[in-house]
């Protein structure tokens, strides 16, 4: 099976205050929903709190990331049997956090 990494960037999920209790339920139940179907893998959200940052391979750490790389909002990550099945499951999540998912599919690495 393939997984799957679908995602929303932070700013794509405008709420009202009391929407945020809601929507948290209900995206909730769906990755419980998801875990009840032996899909889930792994899932969570970008701390914004806390600094991205860039490791060298000889361990230095720089405050710089790549120009361009943004990452932000939550994820989940998926093993499905096919791409109908994550376009399915992103609609869920869509519903749920009122916005749009983005989704990508990981390559196959028999490594991993």
């Amino acid at each position: 099976m393939t997984k799957y990494l679908i995602s929303f960037p932070s700013e794509a999920m405008v709420l009202a205050d009391e929407e945020f209790p809601i929507v948290v339920a209900e995206s909730h139940a769906v990755i419980e929903e998801a875990k009840a179907a032996g899909v889930y893998v792994f899932g969570g959200g970008i701390n914004a709190e806390v600094d991205p940052v860039l490791v060298g391979a000889d361990g230095s750490v720089s405050g710089e990331i790549y120009p361009g790389s943004v990452l932000t909002g939550g994820f989940a990550v998926l093993e499905l049997p096919t791409r109908e099945d994550a376009v399915a499951w992103a609609g869920k999540l869509a519903a749920a956090c009122r916005c749009s998912q983005e989704l990508r599919e990981f390559g196959f690495d028999p490594a991993s």
